[in-house]
């Protein structure tokens, strides 16, 4: 694997800490940049007066000096646990939105993986990184992102992904491209799950499920097909349920997936507030 550009976006919760432990732990012997990143936002004060003016600038430099002070606590707290002279940290505090900071971020630095937390532990945490998490999927259509959810324990190998998928349309090799890297590198085995019934692929079904598999030839991988049971969302974390082997569930996020115009349901939005261990989503560039 060559060297990977990781952001680890923090906002100093217990949430964001496990998603960092979780990308030293799945990335310890892959050369990487770490981008620790951290966002700030001061409320305007809809006080446009010249004191207002002050008082935000004061309000200002005090939040960003609190995000340097915390953002140099963490990358200490990383330094004592990583040890890979391989991994470097660079750390980032950027005022505006979470969403804008890691856009930028991604853009500037060519980025290959965001890995953050979903799912905090306190119902407010809970709200944040959630949404947030989501709404960074939504946003950043031009990244990967793993997102972790927060009492995620990983063993340190990856031994199967769940690629779930309607085999909508001709998968890219840039789409594959992530899925590959983790089965190749952790030798781990991949499971193509087709939710829905088996009788009634389309043509064009079949015919990119005919050329996903050409595309897999250096991988162990296998095809399954699941009935659906309620819904979509709730088939996936019933077989990760039931497969303790899965380690990580995939999905290809298109902005109509066939998921979507099959149920009226927001698959990856849900999965990725419900999935039991780490979700990547790729996008598909339409």
């Amino acid at each position: 694997m060559k060297k990977k550009r990781i952001i680890l976006p923090t906002d100093f919760s217990k949430n964001s800490w496990n998603a960092i432990a979780y990308a030293l732990h799945v990335f310890k012997d892959v050369p990487c940049d770490f981008f620790i990143l951290n966002s700030y936002q001061v409320g305007a004060s809809g006080l446009s007066t010249k004191m207002a003016g002050a008082n935000d600038t004061r309000l200002y430099n005090l939040i960003k000096e609190q995000s340097e002070r915390e953002l140099d606590r963490e990358l200490k707290k990383i330094k004592s646990i990583d040890k890979n002279p391989d991994h470097k940290f660079i750390i980032r505090s950027v005022a505006g939105t979470l969403v804008n900071a890691i856009g930028k971020t991604v853009y500037n630095e060519e980025i290959d993986y965001i890995i953050m937390g979903t799912k905090g532990s306190s119902g407010l945490k809970e709200v944040f990184m959630g949404s947030n998490t989501y709404k960074v999927i939504k946003e950043i259509d031009f990244c990967p992102v793993i997102a972790v959810p927060d009492d995620y324990q990983p063993d340190g190998k990856i031994d199967a992904l769940l690629l779930a998928t309607g085999y909508e349309h001709l998968f890219e090799n840039y789409e594959l491209k992530p899925v590959l890297n983790f089965a190749e590198h952790f030798n781990a085995k991949l499971w193509i799950t087709h939710v829905g019934s088996l009788d009634n692929l389309t043509a064009e079904q079949k015919a990119s499920k005919l050329a996903l598999e050409k595309r897999l030839k250096s991988i162990n991988y296998e095809f399954v097909e699941v009935e659906k049971d309620a819904s979509v969302n709730h088939t996936i974390q019933k077989v990760v349920s039931m497969d303790k082997t899965i380690d990580m569930v995939v999905m290809i996020n298109q902005d109509h997936s066939f998921f979507e115009r099959l149920t009226r349901e927001p698959v990856i939005k849900k999965v990725s507030f419900n999935t039991t261990v780490p979700f990547l989503v790729i996008h598909l560039f339409e």
